[in-house]
């Protein structure tokens, strides 16, 4: 068991091997180190919104179990999203991104960022809605481009959910779905490769309650 360096509270083991974790109890930020814990600073209180999906809430995705592990709210001039980060027992992870009842799920693609298009975002260009880019021979359209900014973080996660940290998110889409995110922070650039779903695709179990909305028994 690992307790807490702040308040002693015993810190959940979920199995996945990220370097930071936050306590649920007294919002501390705590960096992992095996057996080591180091208290770092503290975490915001993730502002409450209606999700159904909450830590440890099971996915079966492509005849995978995931499990989500933790959480990151980010918050833009319109409104706020989560992204939930999941993970399996192989150690695949992936990223829940989840807004308005729609869901986005990605897997990095580091190869995406050779791209003419990408390697100019990543050095600071701006791209616009319309703009193109092709990936394994599917076109995909600019949607949406965010300036976001992290409002709070929760459970575990590879990097810490400071508040403030500010980055640019842009949203590619193609006729058939698929889902492709461009974001850039000030530590670099990076590209997220998925689909679009609805919640009931992704096979949810222990969803969390919602005032006026029932959990569908199938996803109990």
């Amino acid at each position: 068991m690992i307790n807490c360096p702040s308040c002693g509270a015993a810190l959940p083991v979920r199995g996945l091997s990220a370097p930071y974790t936050t306590c649920s109890h007294c919002q501390s930020l705590i960096l992992r180190q095996g057996q080591a814990v180091e208290e770092i600073g503290k975490v915001a209180v993730v502002p409450e919104d209606v999700s159904p999906v909450r830590i440890g809430t099971r996915f079966h995705v492509g005849g995978v179990d995931f499990v989500a592990a933790g959480r990151v709210r980010w918050g833009w001039s319109g409104g706020s999203w989560n992204e939930w980060l999941l993970y399996a027992a192989d150690g695949q992870t992936r990223w829940l991104g989840e807004a308005m009842g729609m869901y986005m799920l990605t897997a990095e693609r580091a190869d995406v960022m050779t791209s003419p298009l990408a390697r100019a975002f990543a050095g600071g260009g701006e791209l616009v809605p319309g703009q193109t880019l092709v990936v394994d021979a599917a076109e995909y359209a600019v949607s949406d481009v965010k300036q976001a900014e992290c409002l709070g973080g929760e459970g575990d996660l590879p990097f810490p959910p400071r508040t403030g940290w500010a980055m640019t998110n842009v949203d590619f889409r193609t006729t058939g779905g698929a889902a492709l995110s461009l974001q850039r922070d000030g530590q670099g650039a990076s590209a997220w490769l998925g689909t679009w779903h609805e919640l009931a695709d992704l096979a949810p179990r222990a969803l969390a309650e919602i005032e006026g909305w029932t959990v569908p028994e199938a996803m109990r």
